[in-house]
């Protein structure tokens, strides 16, 4: 089975105060089932692609100015895609992720949200 397609389930405990006249106060149990994917609590992953077209140089100061990285975080990102082919960057949701993504695509950089 694929762990990113797993969805949890987890129960959800409400307690509801209840102020009744005549019968006093009274807290009633209330449980609602929550569903979250694996997706949604982990987040998503930015990955930046090798190519043969883009300096060492150029990735480095792109991920620190779209991806916020400092210059050492940077340089061992650009050490791992120029070795490994690929690399998640940033971690996080969509929203956060897309713009970061467009922006390195606008640099000429191949990114992928995964």
């Amino acid at each position: 089975m694929d762990f990113k397609s797993k969805v949890f389930s987890f129960p959800d405990f409400r307690y509801n105060f209840v102020a009744n006249s005549g019968m006093g106060a009274f807290f009633t149990d209330e449980r609602t089932e929550t569903t979250v994917s694996v997706e949604d609590l982990l987040g998503r992953h930015l990955v930046v692609h090798n190519d043969e077209v883009n300096t060492f140089d150029w990735v480095i100061q792109s991920l620190v100015e779209i991806c916020r990285h400092s210059v050492e975080q940077a340089e061992q990102c650009a050490m791992i895609i120029h070795f490994k082919g690929k690399y998640a960057v940033r971690q996080g949701q969509d929203d956060t992720l897309r713009p970061m993504r467009e922006a390195l695509v606008d640099r000429g950089i191949n990114a992928t949200i995964e």
